[in-house]
């Protein structure tokens, strides 16, 4: 008795489906699939009894690369339910113009769409509710890619298959996994920050670098930091830069973008105390109480914070310094500081 369905498999290696798979990895698929049926068994070997059970403990031995790559069978190459993708092949394709154009601020807010760029950050931004408009995926590297269930989530009309070629010319950077998302920003109000009962908020003031934005996002993930409020940016949140240096933490933490004069009469409003980090402050980090509704207010590596945040500020606070340099990276500094409140607060 064959152990997988001849009539299936036909299927799966159609002359419509072969779409996105190279011919060496359907040639290694389908050899695995034949040694696992009874073909194989009673003719190619003799001893049909020995070669029966050596093929179904090999089978039981790689049933999740089977099913991983019916799977793929399924949603890459279409077997019945899935329209056939269309794939682009021309580095002067119109989307291939406009996704390189979305590396530009400008481009961004015209158009109303930002890129996201690898399997796991897009994951992230479907779970926290991103509209997705267009996904460009290229099979070639997608294939070894971490997160091979995404594309399971993804509508198949949305889908469109580019070569590496073309898809070295959009990525933004190393390594990646064959995966670009197109996808509509959402609006980053004030009033729509979830706040828990004891709220500790990370404030920004004119952030320049993305990785460093794009850093503090993925501190504040890893201490579960209530919200990021950045204050007139001097760098747009949705810049690929941000995406990937926070791994696809822009999509986890809250994120406000508010003028400084909104965030401190928000903060104000909802009883927080604001804490600016400045060189020359009396007190030290580790001796202010981070207990209570606390926020962080940090200014740029350049020129620290603007008079307007160290007059309004409930306290201003330092981090010792005992070598030759007299500052930190300001991502670290966050962090320092973030790490300090949540131990205060025995990480609840």
């Amino acid at each position: 008795m064959s152990l997988i369905n001849p009539v299936i498999f036909c299927q799966a290696l159609g002359p419509n489906s072969l779409r996105l798979r190279s011919p060496e990895h359907v040639i290694t698929v389908a050899l695995q699939f034949l040694e696992a049926t009874a073909v194989y068994q009673r003719v190619v070997s003799p001893y049909r009894a020995v070669v029966a059970i050596h093929a179904i403990m090999w089978f039981a031995g790689k049933r999740t690369d089977f099913f991983g790559d019916l799977k793929i069978f399924s949603h890459f190459w279409g077997v019945k339910t899935t329209p056939r993708m269309e794939r682009i092949t021309s580095l002067q394709n119109p989307a291939v113009k406009r996704i390189v154009q979305l590396a530009k601020p400008r481009e961004r807010k015209a158009q109303g769409l930002f890129v996201v760029e690898g399997a796991r950050e897009l994951g992230l931004a479907l779970d926290a509710g991103y509209q997705l408009v267009s996904v460009y995926v290229c099979p070639e590297i997608y294939v070894h890619s971490e997160y091979p269930d995404l594309i399971n989530r993804i509508d198949p009309a949305r889908l469109t298959g580019i070569t590496t070629a073309i898809f070295e010319k959009v990525a933004y950077r190393e390594h990646s996994d064959g995966i670009i998302a197109l996808m509509q920003p959402n609006k980053h109000d004030l009033s729509a920050l979830p706040l828990t009962e004891n709220p500790f908020i990370i404030v920004l003031e004119a952030v320049e670098k993305p990785g460093n934005l794009g850093a503090i996002l993925r501190t504040a993930d890893a201490a579960k930091a209530s919200a990021v409020i950045v204050c007139d940016p001097n760098t747009d949140v949705y810049n690929p830069n941000v995406i990937r240096s926070s791994v696809g933490c822009l999509f986890t933490v809250p994120v406000g973008v508010a003028s400084s004069e909104e965030a401190l009469l928000w903060l104000r409003e909802k009883g927080i105390k604001v804490y600016a980090a400045e060189l020359t402050a009396a007190q030290w980090y580790h001796d202010t109480d981070f207990t209570l509704p606390s926020a962080v207010i940090m200014g740029t590596e350049a020129d620290g914070l603007t008079p307007f945040w160290l007059k309004a500020a409930d306290a201003r606070i330092k981090i010792p310094m005992r070598g030759a340099i007299d500052s930190l990276n300001v991502s670290v500094s966050t962090a320092v500081l973030t790490f300090e409140a949540m131990r205060q607060r025995s990480f609840k």
